[in-house]
């Protein structure tokens, strides 16, 4: 079942003739629990024509270093395969997205796309919405509850938005079919240059982007079959304690999932609908990480059209951190200081080593590790592009709505205003003190250096 709200016309073309049905796929790069890819086999089926689903892979996306695109390549790998035990072409043109997509909607009958929220992402579509010659239909599958049936505007708090989730759930939380289906094969020529989309290492050699930032396929490789695993280890490890362990550093009883999330490599609403039907706490945490907050990140980057700046902060943060702008800091760390976990706080310098070692970090140190870099450089302006600039770079999950919305939240964003000090103002502060009084922090740290040493002992 696709429910309406997911789907909405870009253009306004009626039906025309074509060759096959296009499915642009871009931010939702898996098969199962894909509304997108549902609807596109659905207009295949109705139109008795082929199925051509492409990927657009540009160089230099972003922020993006080569970390980020082999992750994602491994997941494309992967979709390809699947696409071709089912008889289905999958199409990769190394380039912009949506120049391709513009030119294969040439001799497509209509022309699908999944939804994604970032500035970039919406701008791929809305330079060709205009200029295809078939309809242009854009399905949202990386969220539970659709965004604008959420909310039409910024939301003030997790507070605001639960409520408003809460309610909607029962009518956006359908099992989906991926089959069965009749779906025949297109292989004649096709108007766009493809690249020979088999070996990983061949295809990242022939990008050009950034290789400063090496792969961390060890910790965790891309692909739906890795992101079912960590969901599969999840269920049966960790969820028992999910609610009174995540904030603990020292223990590891996350999912994981982050990474597969944000290249939309597993959807949301499958993992709801893998977790136990218990009224408990864990379960209850778990949606609340899953579907709450992280609607209330896309709600953020969808309204706020300054999101990956100081210039998203308003109300009392903004005010409060821009008079204490001049208080006088303690430590003044550089840039590359704090990339290179240079810092007087062993707890900052592992969380921070942490995410450069795996390419993730603990949720509870991330928001340790923002504040900190508030007190730690001149200006709250200062501060904010230094946490941009360190988690997309080396986050799996960076450049997304999630990261977006957690380091604004390290800036009183979604938050609420607290007792008055230096620096801070009235948003909330964290110190050493508290990660000792409530974790074994050192274990954390000693988890970090064996990170360390085991990346030093193999080269």
């Amino acid at each position: 079942m696709i429910e309406k709200e997911r789907i909405k016309h870009l253009n306004h073309i009626k039906e025309s003739e074509g060759d096959y049905v296009l499915y642009w796929m871009q931010a939702s790069q898996r098969l199962h629990y894909n509304h997108a890819f549902q609807y596109a086999l659905l207009e295949s089926e109705r139109l008795s024509l082929p199925l051509v689903v492409y990927f657009g892979l540009m160089d230099h996306f972003p922020d993006a270093a080569l970390r980020h695109y082999q992750f994602m390549v491994e997941g494309l790998l992967e979709v390809k395969s699947a696409l071709s035990k089912k008889g289905i072409r999958f199409v990769v043109v190394h380039n912009s997205p949506e120049i391709g997509a513009r030119k294969l909607s040439e001799n497509a009958a209509v022309l699908v796309t999944d939804r994604g929220y970032l500035r970039i992402e919406r701008d791929f579509r809305n330079r060709i919405k205009e200029k295809v010659s078939c309809p242009f239909i854009q399905v949202e599958t990386n969220v539970v509850v659709p965004v604008d049936t959420v909310s039409q505007k910024e939301e003030y708090a997790a507070a605001t938005i639960r409520r408003k989730i809460e309610r909607l759930l029962p009518e956006f939380t359908h099992p989906m079919e991926l089959g069965p289906y009749e779906v025949p094969m297109y292989s004649d020529a096709l108007p766009v240059e493809e690249m020979l989309f088999e070996n990983l290492a061949e295809i990242l050699h022939d990008l050009d982007l950034d290789r400063g930032v090496l792969p961390v396929s060890h910790y965790f490789r891309g692909g739906y079959s890795e992101a079912k695993k960590h969901l599969k280890k999840f269920l049966e490890e960790k969820y028992s304690n999910f609610a009174s362990l995540r904030n603990d550093p020292a223990v590891d009883v996350a999912s994981n999932l982050s990474p597969y999330l944000h290249f939309g490599q597993i959807s949301p609403l499958e993992i709801y609908l893998s977790l136990p039907l218990d009224l408990s706490e864990n379960r209850a945490s778990m949606v609340d990480e899953l579907i709450v907050r992280r609607e209330l990140a896309m709600n953020f980057v969808e309204h706020n059209p300054q999101y990956d700046t100081f210039g998203s902060i308003s109300s009392f943060a903004r005010d409060t951190l821009l008079i204490h702008k001049n208080d006088p800091r303690s430590y003044l760390y550089t840039k590359k200081e704090l990339e290179e976990s240079k810092t007087h706080d062993p707890y900052w310098n592992a969380a921070q080593s942490e995410l450069v070692l795996k390419g993730k970090m603990h949720g509870y140190m991330r928001m340790y590790w923002g504040k900190k870099v508030i007190e730690w450089t001149a200006s709250p302006e200062e501060a904010y592009d230094i946490l941009v600039y360190l988690n997309n770079r080396y986050s799996l999950d960076g450049r997304d709505p999630n990261g977006y919305a957690g380091i604004a939240w390290c800036f009183g964003k979604h938050d609420r205003a607290w007792k008055e000090r230096e620096i801070f103002g009235k948003v909330r502060y964290m110190n050493d003190k508290g990660l000792e009084r409530k974790f074994s922090i050192g274990t954390y740290v000693k988890n970090v250096d064996a990170l360390k040493q085991g990346e030093d002992s193999n080269g």
